[in-house]
């Protein structure tokens, strides 16, 4: 403390010098009186708030530096975390594909999504803004939802016509054509994409067809991984 308050003086010294230079139009080092005037007032402003620290935390000072620091710690992690925010979230959307089944880590215009326990891709979509399910199927030749998953896209399931003949494991049976607002998977967005609606009872889970998939510049699968591309 006593050191700190040797300090302190040494400050005050150094201020009333600089007061006296810039009343005697004194120039040092290439410093006019406006500059010697303004830095005598910072070194004073310094000296002061010191005071004011010593005053507040009389006793227990060391805690006082260890809080100032641990402040400056917290500051600083949050401004490094603002600064690389971007690079921060892709982290984190891989990680939630790792761990999360169906979730689309967006890089770019790519989307990554990791295979399902189940050996299927299930894929997270947002269709028309609701968020449904669906499983890749190369062999589909369109997007198929069932009929829940129509509902709760918010499609008009009174007026549908089921007039397109397909094929299920089932048998065959007859799908209502539909054209979908959207269909987003990560950060890839595609508008007025072609669908069909299953009959109710026809279909257990919503299908990922071609309809989609032909309208990316380019998808693959490498390993437990689906790769989409979107075009620019």
């Amino acid at each position: 403390m006593r050191s700190l308050l040797w300090f302190l003086l040494a400050i005050g010294l150094v201020a009333l010098g600089f007061i006296y230079i810039e009343q005697n139009g004194i120039t040092v080092a290439g410093l006019s009186a406006v500059d010697t005037s303004s830095l005598s007032v910072k070194l004073i402003a310094v000296a002061f708030l010191a005071v004011i620290v010593i005053g507040l935390f009389r006793g227990r000072f060391s805690q006082a530096i260890k809080s100032i620091l641990i402040w400056i710690a917290i500051v600083l992690a949050l401004a490094v975390g603002y600064t690389y925010r971007f690079e921060l979230r892709e982290v984190a959307d891989r990680v939630m594909a790792e761990f999360v089944p169906g979730h689309a880590a967006t890089r770019g215009r790519s989307v990554e999504v990791a295979r399902g326990s189940g050996g299927n891709f299930v894929v997270v979509t947002q269709v028309n803004g609701a968020r449904l399910s669906m499983i890749l199927d190369t062999g589909a030749s369109s997007v198929v939802l069932t009929h829940e998953a129509a509902k709760a896209a918010g499609l008009p399931l009174e007026v549908l016509s089921y007039s397109v003949p397909v094929d299920t494991a089932n048998g065959r049976t007859r799908a209502a054509p539909v054209t979908l607002q959207t269909i987003g998977i990560g950060g890839i967005v595609e508008r007025d994409v072609a669908a069909l609606i299953a009959q109710p009872g026809q279909l257990r889970q919503s299908l990922l067809g071609l309809s989609f998939l032909n309208r990316l510049e380019g998808w693959e699968v490498r390993g437990d991984r689906l790769l989409l591309r979107a075009y620019p």
